[in-house]
């Protein structure tokens, strides 16, 4: 008897719909960027972090991730997507440029910690995933880097932890929440998979089923 059981879903690299939703990230990134920017110091205040809790909890590590270089490689390319027009090299040797590659370090982390630990998306999961990655990592990153520009690194610390973590703590929850309605609602496929592979799998069950009650029906009738 042939076997009939749906083949494992074969993962590829990125096809067309997740090239269209890294882009979508991205540009989400930009317009979070603009909308506004409370100077505090070297590092201003902004809703970037959201997305980069967002583009990992809703696409995963890989495609994630890739939302955020893409973003931060047309800020390097000149396209002015930083609060205040900014793009270009400079934002990156700047004091900003720690929490920038933080960006992708913590998108990276976000995506693999759900991806590891939740099989299904869940808000506190979700909550907590983002604080490690979207505020702990970055904030690993962006700290000592300001810290270097600043020349004091009390000051670099209290900017980070006093004034941008209770705003961050609030992004981690918006954007967990956020994602959880996503994953319920419409359940983004994971990198590499087709639309059509999901509805194929439940074909070729189907299938089998009908081929076995087929058969039982024609032992039925030669006995």
């Amino acid at each position: 008897m042939p076997d009939t059981s749906p083949a494992p879903a074969r993962h590829r690299g990125l096809t067309a719909r997740d090239l269209a939703l890294v882009a979508v990230f991205a540009a989400l990134l930009a317009v979070l960027s603009m909308p506004f920017a409370i100077p505090v110091g070297p590092v201003p205040i902004t809703l970037q972090t959201l997305g980069v809790m967002l583009a990992p909890a809703i696409l995963g590590a890989k495609r994630g991730t890739l939302s955020v270089l893409t973003f931060l490689a047309l800020v390097l390319a000149g396209l002015p997507l930083l609060p205040g027009g900014r793009g270009g090299v400079e934002p990156f040797v700047g004091p900003t440029g720690g929490y920038m590659l933080g960006w992708v370090a913590g998108a990276l982390v976000i995506g693999l910690l759900s991806a590891t630990f939740m099989a299904k998306y869940r808000f506190w999961g979700g909550f907590c995933f983002n604080v490690v990655g979207g505020i702990g990592v970055v904030y690993l990153f962006g700290i000592p880097w300001t810290a270097v520009f600043t020349g004091d690194a009390l000051v670099a610390t209290l900017l980070g932890v006093g004034v941008f973590l209770p705003g961050d703590l609030v992004k981690a929850a918006l954007a967990a929440a956020i994602a959880a309605a996503v994953h319920r609602a419409y359940p983004v496929p994971p990198a590499g998979r087709r639309v059509e592979e999901a509805p194929a799998a439940g074909e070729a069950a189907e299938r089998a089923g009908q081929n076995e009650e087929n058969g039982a029906g024609t032992r039925n009738g030669t006995d």
